[in-house]
């Protein structure tokens, strides 16, 4: 054997060995199937009295007072799922955002490791021309990398 020949035939195995771990490691790392119709569009609860199990896993729940004092701050909590998603290396939560009306109040990256649970509190200050209608739309929104984008909104009073 001549050495092209050599050297022709171990870069064809070391790829098709490259090739072959990768597969293999993505299915040990990555064994849930992804639905790639949930990240096509922005999904949301469909009917509140009949929720689905996705739905209630992976919408975000949002929780704040009915009504606030315009310029003192108060405290927005955004939880994934009404009992809240797990985390592990192959399912997670990639960020939780925070928007009033459309302009973003905040955002958290998370890691795939199975030691966070998805939920976090902001702090947040609205002004009185932040509502001049009396009422604000806080908008929290998640990212699931199996199960695609998710949003929830809840309107507050603010005087």
């Amino acid at each position: 054997m001549d050495r092209r020949t050599f050297l022709k035939s171990a870069a064809i195995g070391s790829i098709a060995t490259g090739i072959t771990a990768t597969v293999a490691s993505a299915e040990r790392y990555f064994p849930v199937k992804v639905d790639q119709s949930l990240f096509v569009d922005i999904n949301r609860i469909k009917d509140q009295a009949k929720k689905t199990p996705l739905e209630k896993s992976h919408a975000p729940v949002i929780s704040v007072p009915a009504s606030v004092k315009a310029g003192e701050p108060f405290f927005v909590e955004v939880s994934v799922g009404e009992n809240i998603h797990g985390m592990s290396p192959s399912h997670w939560i990639e960020n939780i955002e925070l928007a009033i009306g459309n302009e973003p109040a905040g955002r958290i990256d998370m890691q795939p490791k199975g030691y966070l649970k998805p939920k976090v509190t902001f702090m947040v200050v609205l002004p009185k021309e932040a509502a001049p209608s009396g009422k604000v739309t806080l908008i929290a929104s998640q990212r699931c990398n199996l199960h695609g984008y998710w949003e929830s909104s809840t309107d507050i009073t603010v005087g």
